[in-house]
């Protein structure tokens, strides 16, 4: 059965543009809000949980709390296989809204979990248990987001367009950051028993806002072309494996750059706090600050891809963000107190220039590797399994770096993923110039 002709064959109508705008806003908003839940917990696991669920695990109590930010990417690509099925049968609006859903109650009981001093191990289970549950959530939300938003675009914006679903994630880091500065003028006890909280309660109303937003989209025309003409798939997970399995594996290996997020936004948090005695406060400003100018940045980077390719902004990203990698915890790690501006101007130059690079480029670029009808699934499945190694990070770095804090070592492991990030976009198809309907249909 022959598919409906390109949308973008003919002028665009007032409510295609319409569509796309809403698209965008609701990407940026709705990611923004899904991943200040998100991170909120990585931020309190990186400053605070140690303390107060693992208590008695002596000097390793730092590396389990890192590793609850790590476990919820073991169910990432669960909820990729899940959301991205439904995504591809019933529409990605619809699963766009349980995922926020989820996301949003697992984060407000995050928030009321009495401690291990109250409930013993008890506690640091139930915080597992929803980690767990807020990564199921995260498996479908920039895939579907992203993909949504790529297939309301016109070819020759659908890099800008899609990167505003990024542009939103980064702003949630922003926001998971900011609201911890405030608290740090609390006293200590206070801010150990209920202050570190009020961001998790606080996410109740981010999540109904978000559901407003989000419940006004419509499903992209393709996939409902795709419906129309009967080309739905019973199980896009298997029909990926069996006709895409290549640009799910190239994809994969793509999205390994994703680690850079992690590492700076959480590991560095206690290792420029511990090795270099900077300030917690200052740590967190500085984090709050990089990702700001990078909300900025990556629609920047991903308009370029629009005009010169995808590739090309992906890899430049890459290359430079294995040297900068290099320079920024080389600072960190010899740095001081008095003597940080070379590590903000590092930071600020990898978070916001060489990672917005790749960060901008993505959301576009993979969804764009695979055909409508296993796009979320391909979309999701792929970066979730890249993701995993994202998850562990600080717990992986915390690990190598040890007592020694070996700042080469944390290096050279995410050199190591990057470089292969790289190379997996090396080796596939350029796409910005390819028509939304035939995307994923010729590999060359």
């Amino acid at each position: 059965m022959t598919s409906t002709s390109p949308s973008s064959a003919f002028p665009r109508t007032a409510k295609q543009k319409k569509n796309a705008r809403n698209a965008a806003i609701s990407g940026f908003v709705g990611s923004a809000l899904e991943y200040y839940d998100f991170f909120i917990f990585a931020t309190a696991a990186a400053l605070y949980l140690k303390d107060l669920y693992f208590p008695e695990a002596g000097t390793a109590g730092q590396l389990f709390s890192l590793a609850t930010i790590g476990v919820a990417y073991v169910t990432r690509p669960l909820g990729a296989v899940v959301w991205g099925h439904l995504g591809d049968k019933i529409g990605r609006k619809k699963v766009l809204l349980i995922v926020l859903l989820l996301m949003g109650i697992s984060t407000l009981v995050v928030g009321l979990v009495p401690t291990f001093d109250q409930i013993g191990i008890l506690a640091p289970i139930i915080i597992v248990l929803l980690r767990l549950a807020q990564g199921l959530s995260a498996g479908g939300e920039s895939p579907g987001s992203a993909s949504l938003s790529m297939e309301h675009a016109a070819p020759g914006h659908r890099g800008f367009l899609s990167s505003w679903t990024m542009s939103g994630i980064t702003f949630g880091i922003v926001l998971s950051s900011a609201v911890f500065i405030p608290l740090q003028l609390l006293p200590e006890d206070a801010l150990m028993s209920w202050g570190w909280r009020i961001p998790f309660l606080l996410s109740a109303i981010v999540t109904i806002v978000a559901l407003i937003l989000r419940s006004t989209l419509e499903e992209p025309e393709v996939f409902e072309d795709t419906k129309a003409n009967d080309l739905v798939v019973k199980a896009p997970a298997v029909e990926l494996v069996r006709k895409h399995w290549k640009p799910l594996v190239l994809v994969t290996g793509m999205s390994l750059f994703t680690m850079v997020n992690t590492m700076i936004n959480v590991f560095t948090l206690s290792y420029g706090t511990e090795v270099s005695g900077i300030p917690r406060g200052e740590m967190l400003t500085f984090v709050s600050v990089a990702n700001l100018v990078a909300v900025f940045t990556v629609p920047m980077w991903a308009a370029l891809s629009d005009r010169i390719g995808r590739k090309p902004v992906y890899i430049t990203g890459a290359v430079a963000q294995i040297v900068l990698i290099i320079l920024f915890l080389r600072q960190l790690a010899t740095g001081s107190p008095d003597n940080t501006v070379m590590v903000w101007v590092l930071g600020i130059l990898l978070v916001a220039g060489a990672y917005s690079m790749s960060n901008g480029v993505y959301p576009a670029y993979f969804p764009e590797q695979f055909p409508a009808n296993v796009r979320y699934s391909g979309m999701a499945i792929s970066l979730m399994i890249g993701l995993l190694v994202a998850g562990f990070t600080p717990a992986i770095a915390e690990a190598i770096s040890g007592t020694e804090h070996n700042w080469f070592g944390v290096a050279m492991f995410a050199s190591v993923c990057v470089a292969i990030a790289g190379v997996c976009a090396l080796l596939s198809p350029e796409t910005f110039k390819t028509p939304t309907a035939e995307l994923g249909r010729t590999r060359k």
